[in-house]
């Protein structure tokens, strides 16, 4: 009898533990990404649907934003996580792209799929890739054009197609271009960070403006205010407008009315002297994070000076950077050099609604450093979807205008680049050829998905398309779903080569997975 003959075999994973191997890992997993990829698919370009969520909570979303689909999306499986990951990443990145890149994995899976079932290794299709995507960088090179004022508009314009704010497209547009010159005047870092969003509640999308400052809803505590000023000077606080609290308990024995006279009359003088401290610098409004003494509200009202308490962080940081006021920690080290300055401050109370803020608009500062867009209409959902959708245009122009750098899109990037592929894929004698003839189809997903989502046929307009792109000039995928010229319709090169870049990487590290182990068993 050999050694060790009648022990049980050396067990070093659990019984339930499973564990796949071969092929057969690639399989799952380019089903489960291909499953994920599809679900974007009818969002895309200017004719793509919505997705309705319905969250745990019983609220609901209407979005066609790949992004937020993404980020609601509660997924298991580890490829749609690795999927999942690479949206966030591309999100982060150019705040744009999103469903493109989710698309391009999925082809770049589905194609390497086929070939993986003729018995194509795995690392063939890695490297096969890796020269595809060389090929791309270099077409990238020369298709880049200089971000002008015009295609700067298009930009913006091409990221607000097919969402809610198309309605008024030319409108949100000329908005999203005034808001990032005003900052490009200001500041050297202009872009969406600094633009905040507000939503009226009232009103078309047409009535949306632009304000040279912000806007916050806070209750305006004293009614006799003035509800309009102009050329006002205004005090940003980072604390409490109030006699500061003790640290510590103590108990105070009083055994006269003087001693209590005298008490109340320090507590009284210490209010007299933040109160005098705003009047003295020259503030007409003051704007503060923590609460306000009614004491002190009483003598400011006095002096017509508007005070604003119990704002956020970012609210305070953008009301400092709009009106030019410098944040100081206390009240009694306000200096009239501290002040900003806006044009006009309103406010207003809508008797009408159950809400119980104010709308305080602080407008026409004249650097300001950060601004508000003012977003019209009545539905709250819709109205969600609205500021989505210029959210993600504020950052591809922003990135477009900071780059000054732009391709053409409707797919004619992604066609051109196909043929560069195809042309460089001639050079390569091994097998890496079919890899790179895969990857090339791959990225005509992008044509033929425009095409299905404006009801033409896909096969005939991929095949003219492809006999168009030796032009010069560049063209694509109208709205209509025809072939035509690419007229206005523009990307930020970081979110094309950021989107192909992060598409093709996680292919790969999807292609490299041989084995799969599973401790739960499934």
């Amino acid at each position: 009898m050999s050694e060790g003959a009648g022990k049980p075999p050396v067990v070093i994973v659990k019984p339930e533990t499973t564990i796949t191997s071969g092929t057969e890992v690639q399989e799952k997993l380019i089903a489960a990404a291909r499953i994920f990829s599809d679900l974007l698919k009818p969002t895309l370009g200017p004719r793509g649907l919505d997705k309705m969520l319905y969250k745990t909570d019983g609220t609901t979303a209407i979005t066609n934003d790949g992004a937020k689909i993404v980020a609601e999306l509660m997924v298991k499986h580890p490829a749609a996580k690795m999927m999942v990951s690479m949206g966030n990443s591309q999100e982060e990145a150019c705040g744009d792209g999103v469903t493109t890149t989710m698309l391009l994995c999925g082809a770049l899976l589905e194609e390497a799929n086929n070939l993986l079932r003729k018995g194509l290794h795995p690392l063939t299709l890695v490297e096969g890739y890796r020269l595809g995507l060389a090929a791309c960088i270099e077409q990238i090179e020369a298709d880049t054009r200089e971000a002008s004022e015009k295609r700067l508009t298009a930009v913006a314009e091409t990221a607000l197609r097919g969402k809610g704010a198309e309605a008024a497209l030319d409108h949100f547009s000329a908005i999203i271009s005034q808001a990032l010159r005003v900052l490009a005047e200001n500041r050297v870092d202009a872009g969406a960070d600094q633009v905040a969003m507000f939503k009226t509640g009232t009103g078309g999308l047409r009535d949306s403006r632009l304000i040279r400052g912000v806007v916050v809803n806070r209750r305006v505590l004293m009614d006799s205010l003035p509800n309009h000023l102009e050329d006002v000077k205004v005090a940003v606080l980072g604390s409490d407008l109030k006699i500061r609290s003790m640290t510590r308990d103590a108990e105070i024995k009083i055994t006269s009315a003087d001693q209590l006279d005298s008490f109340v009359d320090a507590e009284r003088s210490r209010k007299d002297a933040i109160a005098d401290a705003i009047i003295s610098c020259g503030a007409e409004a003051i704007l503060c994070s923590g609460e306000i003494d009614r004491d002190i509200l009483h003598r400011l009202s006095d002096s017509e000076i508007i005070a604003v308490g119990e704002l956020d962080e970012s609210e305070l940081r953008n009301a400092a950077e709009a009106t030019g006021s410098t944040i100081v920690d206390s009240v009694l080290d306000i200096e009239s050099g501290d002040l900003g300055v806006c044009g006009s401050l309103d406010w207003e109370r809508r008797e009408a609604s159950d809400q119980v803020e104010d709308i305080i608009r602080i407008d026409g500062c004249p650097n300001p450093k950060a601004v508000t867009i003012e977003v019209g209409g009545g539905g709250d959902t819709a109205t969600e979807e609205i500021i989505r959708g210029l959210h993600d245009s504020l950052r591809a122009t922003s990135i477009a205008l900071a780059e000054d750098e732009v391709l053409p899109g409707a797919g004619s990037i992604h066609t051109r680049m196909a043929a560069a592929v195809r042309r460089a894929s001639e050079q390569e004698p091994g097998r890496a050829r079919l890899a790179m003839d895969a990857y090339a189809r791959a990225l005509e997903i992008i044509p033929a998905t425009l095409v299905e989502n404006s009801g033409g046929d896909t096969l005939d307009r991929i095949l003219e398309l492809r006999a168009a792109v030796n032009d010069n000039e560049f063209v694509g995928i109208t709205p209509e779903g025809t072939v035509g010229p690419a007229i206005g319709v523009w990307h930020p090169r970081a979110v094309i080569e950021e989107s192909l870049e992060s598409a093709t990487e996680t292919a790969m590290s999807m292609l490299r997975i041989d084995q799969v182990i599973s401790a739960r068993g499934d």
